[in-house]
Formats: structure tokens, C-alpha cells, sequence
């Protein structure tokens, strides 16, 4: 194994273990899909934490398509995230942009649904996702992206819950990649 592997490697064991005692709970749970589940994983009190955004923020820089031109995602699961990897890009010398999706568009000033710098038509934006569970969330940014002519080929997602949501991106052109799926949690 080389470096890069390890410290890969060695980066998704550290975050993992940050989930499980951070953002893994068992019990009985409705999840934002409607879909109900003994498991549930809020990756806020990761992702809103300084070193695990750094590990979420380098696995994903990783990761993502070497033709994206910026980050995006829903608000208020992806703004975390989508900072972080700008940051992490940043400080390696990459240039990459961040979009932030509202769920609702704003009825003052500009009526804008999308937040961020403009960028030129057929811009490749990469999505962002905590958890995916049916994809709606992801859905729902990358249908927002595509009216303002950007191009998305893939959802980057902390956790895939294995519920649907791999199969729901297929249907849309995108691709998922996940660091982790809910069996990595029991």
C-alpha cells in the first residue's frame, strides 16, 4: 500500500470512528424521507466540528470528479461541507467554487434559489450530501443546478443508507460515490 492509501485509509477509520460516537444512534426514527428505521445518523455533530469537516473535507476532495469546477448542496446538511472542501482545495493550491441550494427561493432582492459566485453555463458541479436515504435532498440540488445550466455527474455523500438513493441517482444520469454505507455502523 502506498502513502496516499494509508493515510486515506487511516483518515476514513479516524472519521468513522467520529460517526459512531458522535452521530450513530439506535432506537425508533422517522428520517427526512418519510421512511422509518432502527438506525439514524445526523453527521452535524461531525461536520460541524473542526477536525471531522477536515477529514470529511480531505476524503471528499478525493474523491470528487477532476472536472468539477465547484461544490454544492441543500441547505443546511451541505453548507458545512461545501465550505470545507473550498478550504481544504484552497490550502492545496486548487480552485473550486461552492454553491449553496436554498430549499425555498428567497422572495426579496435578487429571488435568488442558488447562493455563490456565477458561474458560466455548463459549469461541473459536484453535490455534497451527509446522509442519502431515497436521494431527494440530492434530487432536488441537482434538479436546481441543472435549470441554471451547470452540470452534475456526481453526488458525494458521507453515508449511503442503502435505501434507494444509488438507484434514484442512476435514473437522473449521476453518479454516487460514498465514503461509507449504514452497514459500516453495526
Amino acid at each position: 500500500m502506498n502513502n496516499f492509501s494509508e493515510k486515506y485509509e487511516l483518515n476514513k477509520a479516524k472519521l468513522l470512528k467520529q460517526l459512531i460516537n458522535k452521530s450513530y444512534k439506535k432506537g425508533n426514527f422517522t428520517l427526512a424521507s418519510g421512511k422509518t428505521s432502527s438506525h439514524y445518523l445526523n453527521c452535524k455533530p461531525v461536520s460541524l466540528n473542526g477536525e471531522g469537516l477536515k477529514l470529511i473535507s480531505n476524503l471528499f476532495l478525493e474523491c470528487i470528479d477532476s472536472r468539477s469546477k465547484a461544490v454544492a448542496g441543500l441547505t443546511l446538511g451541505a453548507d458545512p461541507l461545501v465550505s470545507g472542501v473550498i478550504a481544504i482545495a484552497a490550502s492545496r493550491g486548487l480552485y473550486l467554487d461552492a454553491l449553496i441550494i436554498r430549499k425555498e427561493i428567497k422572495n426579496y432582492g435578487t429571488k435568488s434559489g442558488i447562493e455563490g459566485p456565477s458561474l458560466k453555463e455548463g459549469t461541473t458541479v459536484t453535490v455534497l450530501e451527509d446522509v442519502v436515504t431515497t436521494a431527494g435532498s440530492a434530487i432536488k440540488a441537482i434538479k436546481k443546478l441543472r435549470e441554471n445550466n451547470y452540470f452534475v455527474n456526481e453526488v458525494l455523500a458521507i453515508v449511503d443508507r442503502n435505501e434507494g438513493g444509488y438507484e434514484a441517482l442512476k435514473e437522473e444520469n449521476v453518479q454516487l460515490k460514498r465514503l461509507f454505507s449504514m452497514k459500516d455502523f453495526y
